[in-house]
């Protein structure tokens, strides 16, 4: 390992963007195989998927950047993209299958959101 003090500590910095986006993707993978209902799935998918992927992401803006002098648009906006849209996009599905009566897990605590929905639909 030769470089300066500057390149080992971005190029440590890199590795930690890429290896914490693998880890919330391997999460993402084994909490939708585990988990036992839509709605936790869905969280598991959402939040990992979207953390997992923006951590790569990021990891590779700084690689190019940093390595190569690039500043690249494309992934900027796929950053930015995935970091609004994946939230949105998961709360939006859970909803939708609230709606349609998929039920809870049988040992979920309790239904707060059934209150909000039965006052809507009056």
């Amino acid at each position: 390992m030769s470089g300066t003090w500057i390149e080992i500590v971005w190029d440590l910095i890199i590795m930690v963007f890429l290896l914490a986006g693998t880890f919330f993707i391997i999460s993402c993978s084994i909490g939708i195989i585990r988990f036992p209902d839509v709605y936790t799935r869905l969280h598991a998918a959402t939040k990992g998927a979207t953390l997992g992927v923006s951590g790569i992401m990021i990891g590779a803006f700084l690689f190019l950047y940093i390595e190569h002098g690039m500043i690249s648009g494309k992934l900027i906006l796929g950053i930015i993209f995935v970091l609004l849209t994946a939230p949105v996009s998961g709360h939006m599905i859970s909803r939708a299958a609230y709606r349609s009566g998929v039920q809870l897990w049988d040992h979920s605590i309790k239904d707060d959101y059934k209150k909000v929905v039965e006052s809507d639909d009056k």
